[in-house]
């Protein structure tokens, strides 16, 4: 089983901090942090920490993509690049002492849905083989062409990971992936207010399309609806020191609970849940972007409960 990660619309992730922040003067940061960022390279951070291999593919703007790539060598992350003409997008995120964070975001580059047929002849891929599909369109490449792309990958045998707010519900019922992972707020999109019966009903239905539907509730947990049911999982208490790519670790956790051959002949949807919130729980305990610890993972998953009645 290989493992690919793409992403589409990468962007660079400025923090500064400071002690306070006050609007109409100029402001001195007393640190700051520029990461590279985006959701499959957030998985793939998490797949690589854990002794998972993966190959990372990205798209990136030629103006400020050599440091893209020097900060993926850095941390030793496999990639294939696909570079097209502008600008990688920057978020400079200001995180006062005590105050609200206040994020100011930079328009990226622009791309085509012809950079999809690239990305598809660099796929190395075989039946059973995963690959995730996580993040926003980059302007320029529309939902419909991102379906049909899709929808080739799974022709050939692929299991498809979708964590975008760019395919909506009905595409994703189009696809059929084998994963999706919607938190609260697009849950709450595709089906409104709803009660929790209402709720499970829908994630059961979902289910008939989409193999595992994962929902990330934050500090609460998570559900998955698979097989006809919906189990729920509650996440250990921590002090957490930062949520940034939680949810992208609890997808790393999934896919490596299906690496590592944790689906038994009885499809043992517990466990994967359990390693998948253990993977989200332990993000939160590290720094900024830095991925899930090891030890870390193996603590927390001891204390995730699992509630398979629900």
């Amino acid at each position: 089983m290989k493992i690919f990660t793409l992403t589409l619309n990468p962007a660079f992730d400025i923090h500064a901090s400071l002690p306070s922040f006050i609007v109409e003067h100029e402001n001195l940061a007393s640190s700051v942090s520029r990461d590279i960022g985006g959701k499959g390279v957030n998985i793939s951070r998490a797949l690589n920490a854990n002794g998972i291999p993966n190959l990372v593919l990205v798209v990136l703007g030629e103006e400020n993509g050599s440091e893209f790539k020097s900060k993926l060598e850095a941390e030793q992350i496999s990639y294939k690049a696909i570079s097209v003409p502008g600008r990688i997008r920057e978020n400079i995120t200001i995180h006062p002492d005590g105050g609200k964070e206040t994020r100011l975001s930079f328009k990226g580059f622009e791309s085509t849905p012809d950079v999809l047929d690239n990305v598809g002849g660099m796929l190395d891929i075989n039946p059973g083989d995963i690959v995730t599909f996580t993040g926003s369109l980059p302007v320029g490449m529309d939902e419909e062409s991102a379906v049909e792309f899709l929808l080739s990958l799974r022709e050939r045998g692929v299991k498809l990971v979708i964590d975008s707010k760019s395919i909506g519900i009905d595409s994703i019922r189009r696809v059929k992936p084998w994963l999706i992972k919607p938190n609260e707020e697009e849950l709450a999109a595709y089906i409104g207010t709803a009660s929790d019966a209402d709720t499970r009903d829908f994630l059961i239905a979902l289910s008939s399309d989409v193999e595992n539907v994962l929902v990330s509730l934050g500090a609460r947990g998570a559900l998955l609806a698979s097989g006809g049911r919906v189990i729920s999982a509650c996440a250990p208490k921590i002090d957490a020191k930062s949520t940034i790519g939680a949810g992208d670790s609890m997808i790393a956790g999934f896919i490596a609970a299906e690496y590592s051959l944790l689906w038994d002949e009885d499809r043992n949807a517990s466990e994967a849940l359990r390693l998948a919130v253990a993977f989200g729980s332990a993000a939160c305990l590290t720094e900024g972007t830095n991925p899930p610890r090891h030890t870390d993972i193996r603590t927390l998953k001891r204390q995730v409960l699992i509630n398979e009645t629900g």
